[in-house]
């Protein structure tokens, strides 16, 4: 049901430049494109790899599906409105939007946590490791993260930001100045005061943001005070290991920590950090991963040239 006036919403877009969107139309929709196949890619090799079968490959399995998703959730309709004139969502529309992306990227940042587990067990505790992370207490992680985290956990936090955006009143603008609806420009247009559902947001996905981040942080630094004892050999696979995974959590938790910790003030910048975690990092994740680990290339060769 809809608050206020307001049956629907117009997204501003990122530029109103006709020959800009244009451009951004084929820009975007190749990295795209390239989200989807980079993802796949890593999705299929780990599934059907008999190389790839350690916990590190079958934590990234979902790692790569989460990023698909929440890449979805945003990068079609940018892509569609760049061409249309008519660049309307209706209320219902938006409201969903903003539930999937808060629903997907809560569930990459429980993923993340779990592939951070994962390199502290193999590292700090490498004679334990084969028996900490078998296959069984891989699946009861994986299943425990998708019940309480992206299942549970995602949905409730997702529930959190949909109920808050549902509380907002609608009565006048109806222009998005953003190319999805997310809280922050809608709080913009809500004819109410917005402070404390402002600091709600803050303290619901700000608190996740500053939390995962700060407890993915310890780990590595753990992690790395642990590598001191280990052989020169030894400390070049896990810190090119560990390199890769910290690279990810540093861009995607960056720019949410910018958008979601901060006061009810909106900023110039605030749209392209917005495209560069929910369309520039879920395309980055699968070049990092691939790019700096030899076996998933491998893999991906072996795989790939015998299916040509």
């Amino acid at each position: 049901m809809q608050n206020g006036s307001v049956t629907e919403f117009i997204l501003f877009g990122l530029t109103q430049d006709p020959g800009k969107q244009k451009a951004i139309f084929g820009i975007f929709l190749i990295l795209y494109l390239m989200t989807l196949l980079g993802n796949f890619l890593i999705v299929v090799t780990i599934k059907t790899s008999q190389t790839l079968g350690s916990p590190m490959y079958y934590f990234l399995f979902y790692l790569s599906f989460a990023d698909a998703c929440f890449s979805t959730t945003t990068a079609p309709r940018m892509i569609v409105d760049d061409l249309s004139q008519k660049k309307t969502i209706s209320y219902n529309e938006c409201m969903t939007q903003v539930f999937a992306a808060h629903f997907f990227g809560c569930m990459e940042i429980f993923v993340l946590i779990l592939m951070a587990f994962d390199r502290y067990v193999a590292i700090c505790k490498p004679l334990r490791y084969s028996t900490i992370m078998s296959q069984r207490v891989c699946h009861a992680l994986v299943i425990l993260a998708w019940a309480a985290g992206p299942w549970v956990g995602s949905c409730m936090h997702s529930s959190a930001q949909i109920s808050l955006a549902l509380r907002l009143p609608f009565c006048g603008p109806n222009v998005i100045d953003h190319y999805f609806c997310d809280m922050q420009p809608l709080l913009k247009l809500a004819c109410m005061d917005t402070y404390v559902i402002n600091l709600l947001i803050v303290f619901n996905s700000g608190a996740i943001c500053m939390v995962s981040f700060t407890v993915l942080l310890i780990s590595y630094i753990v992690i790395l005070y642990s590598l001191r004892n280990h052989s020169a050999e030894g400390r070049r696979k896990a810190l090119s290991t560990c390199t890769s995974h910290f690279i990810v959590v540093v861009i995607f938790f960056g720019p949410c920590i910018f958008i979601y910790t901060r006061p009810p003030t909106t900023f110039p910048v605030d749209k392209m950090v917005a495209a560069f975690y929910t369309i520039g990092t879920p395309l980055l994740n699968p070049l990092i991963y691939t790019l700096r680990n030899a076996e998933v290339k491998n893999a991906m060769k072996k795989i790939w040239c015998s299916k040509v």
